[in-house]
C-alpha cells in the first residue's frame, strides 16, 4: 500500500491526510509544533496516525509521495533529505485535484488576492453555482473534495502552493500583478518569485482562460518570453486593441467571447483603483463560466469586502481608523496609500522579508505627516525613512501604537495600519494583529 506522509497539521495539512486516508492510502502526519485541538479530533475521528512537536524521520523519510504544508520552506533539513532521495514532494492541491472533476477558478498575485477570489466565489454563490472556496480562504481543497461533490472551486494561491504543483491545471488562471513579496524564501531572486507565480498558467490548453493585469511590467515582460496555451483575457483601465476589461466614460465595460456588457464604475461595492482591477478580473471569470449578466452586476454591486484589507474600523473624535493588516508586503502598502484622502499616520513594522521601501517613498512623503515603527527589530525602516519624515515613533505593542497614533492625529486625518511586513514577530499572524487593532480602536 502507497505510504503518504503530511508534514504539516493545520487545515491543508489534515484536509490532504482525511483526503489520502478516504482513497485507501496508509497516512501519517507529522508536525513540529503543536496540533490544533479541532484538528485532532478530526485526524481521530479517520483513525490517521500522527505526531506533534517533533518529526521522526523514521517514520518520514520511508514515505513513497509527501504533502508539505506551505509554510515549510524548501531549505527545511527534513525537507532537504527528501529531495536528496528523490521523494516526491506535492502541495495539498496538487494532491487534491487528481481526485475531483470540478472546474477549478485559480486566483494569485501579490496583492488582491483574497478579495478577488472572495468576490468570484460570492458571483458564482449567487447565481445559484454548486461551488466551493478553498485555498488560502475557506475550508482546505482536500477537504471538500473527501466530503463534497462540488461543480466548481474558486481557490485563492499562494507562490508556496504553486511551488508544489506540476500536474493540477486551472481552468480559469487569474494572475493579478507581480511586485516583490517573499523573497526571503526565493533567494533573493525576483525571477524565483515570478516563475513560480506563472505556474498558475502550467498544463493550460486553448479551451481554457487566463486573465491578468496588461499593463503590469512583469507579467508584460514575462509574456513575451513564453509560450502562454491559454485563451487571453487581458484587463485594463485603458483599452487596447486585446482588452475584455477596461473602463470608457465611466463605465466599466466586459467582453468575454459570448457576451459584452457594461456598468458604470460608480456603482462597483469595491472603491480604489486597485478595486476596480480586482472586480475586471472577478467579472470576467464569471460571465467565462456564463454567470448571467444581471447576476455579475447585482454582485459587483452589493460585496461587503474582505476583513483585514483596507477595513473601516471607526472614527474617533473625527480621526479615521483603517485597518489593512493583510499588506504584508511594500506594494500592498502602496496600494492603501494611494487610496487615502487625507493626511495618514502610518503604522508600519514587523518581520521584515528584505522590504524594499523605496516604492512607498513618493507616497508616503506626500501624504504622510507620522510615522510609528511597530516592531521588535525597527532598524530597516529607520535605515530607510529616518531624515525623510520628521515624526517617527517606536512602540512594541498594538496598544502603544494606537494610542500614539491618536495622540499625533488631527481631525479629519487617518490612522491606517498597514504593516508591509510579517505579523510574526509580534503577533501570531495578521487575523491577530487586525484584530488587536480594531480593539484598541474599540477602547480609544
Amino acid at each position: 500500500m502507497k505510504r503518504i506522509v503530511v508534514l504539516g497539521g493545520g487545515e491543508s495539512g489534515v484536509g490532504a491526510a482525511v483526503l489520502a486516508k478516504k482513497q485507501g492510502f496508509e497516512v501519517f502526519l507529522s508536525d513540529l509544533s503543536e496540533i490544533k485541538p479541532e484538528y485532532k479530533l478530526l485526524l481521530d475521528k479517520y483513525e490517521i496516525a500522527r505526531e506533534e512537536k517533533q518529526h521522526s524521520e523514521e517514520l518520514i523519510l520511508n514515505a513513497d509521495e509527501v504533502i508539505k504544508s506551505p509554510g515549510i520552506p524548501d531549505k527545511a533539513p527534513l525537507i532537504k533529505k527528501l529531495h536528496a532521495q528523490r521523494t516526491p514532494i506535492i502541495s495539498e492541491i496538487e494532491f487534491a485535484g487528481r481526485y475531483t472533476k470540478a472546474k477549478m477558478i485559480c486566483i494569485t498575485g501579490s496583492n488582491g488576492k483574497t478579495t478577488t477570489t472572495m468576490l468570484v466565489y460570492h458571483i458564482l454563490k449567487n447565481a445559484g453555482l454548486n461551488v466551493g472556496l478553498a485555498g488560502n480562504v475557506g475550508q482546505s481543497l482536500a477537504l471538500q473534495v473527501a466530503n463534497d461533490s462540488f461543480d466548481y472551486y474558486v481557490v485563492e494561491l499562494s507562490s508556496f502552493q504553486l511551488d508544489g504543483m506540476t500536474e493540477f491545471k486551472a481552468d480559469i488562471a487569474i494572475l493579478l500583478n507581480i511586485t516583490p513579496d517573499h523573497l526571503d524564501r526565493y533567494d533573493y531572486n525576483f525571477q524565483n518569485y515570478v516563475d513560480s507565480k506563472f505556474r498558475i498558467t502550467q498544463n493550460q490548453k486553448v479551451e481554457d482562460a487566463f486573465i491578468f493585469w496588461e499593463n503590469d511590467p512583469v507579467i508584460k515582460a514575462e509574456l513575451a518570453k513564453r509560450n502562454i496555451q491559454s485563451t487571453l483575457y487581458p484587463f485594463a483601465i485603458e483599452r487596447s486593441e486585446k482588452t475584455k476589461a477596461f473602463i470608457e466614460n465611466d463605465e466599466l465595460i466586459f467582453q468575454s467571447l459570448k457576451s459584452l456588457f457594461t456598468m458604470p464604475t460608480k456603482e462597483l461595492a469595491l472603491k480604489g483603483m486597485h478595486n476596480t482591477y480586482n472586480s475586471m478580473a472577478a467579472g470576467l471569470a464569471a460571465s467565462i463560466v456564463n454567470v448571467r449578466k444581471e447576476s455579475i452586476r447585482q454582485s459587483l454591486q452589493d460585496f461587503q469586502g474582505v476583513e483585514h484589507r483596507l477595513e473601516y474600523v471607526a472614527t474617533v473624535k473625527n480621526v479615521r481608523f483603517i485597518n489593512d493588516s493583510k499588506a504584508t508586503n511594500v506594494n500592498s502598502c502602496w496600494y492603501a496609500l494611494q487610496s487615502m484622502k487625507t493626511p495618514v499616520i502610518l503604522i508600519l513594522g514587523g518581520t521584515d522579508k528584505g522590504n524594499d521601501y523605496s516604492e512607498i517613498e513618493e507616497l508616503v512623503i506626500a501624504n504622510v505627516k507620522g510615522l510609528i515603527f511597530m516592531g521588535l527589530d525597527n532598524s530597516p525602516l529607520h535605515k530607510f525613512f529616518d531624515g525623510k519624515i520628521t515624526n517617527i515613533i517606536d512602540v512594541q505593542s498594538m496598544e502603544d501604537a494606537v494610542k500614539t497614533a491618536y495622540k499625533m492625529a488631527n481631525e479629519g486625518e487617518t490612522v491606517l495600519l498597514s504593516p508591509c511586513c510579517a505579523s510574526f514577530d509580534l503577533f501570531k499572524n495578521y487575523e491577530d494583529r487586525g484584530n488587536q487593532f480594531k480593539n484598541c480602536v474599540r477602547n480609544l
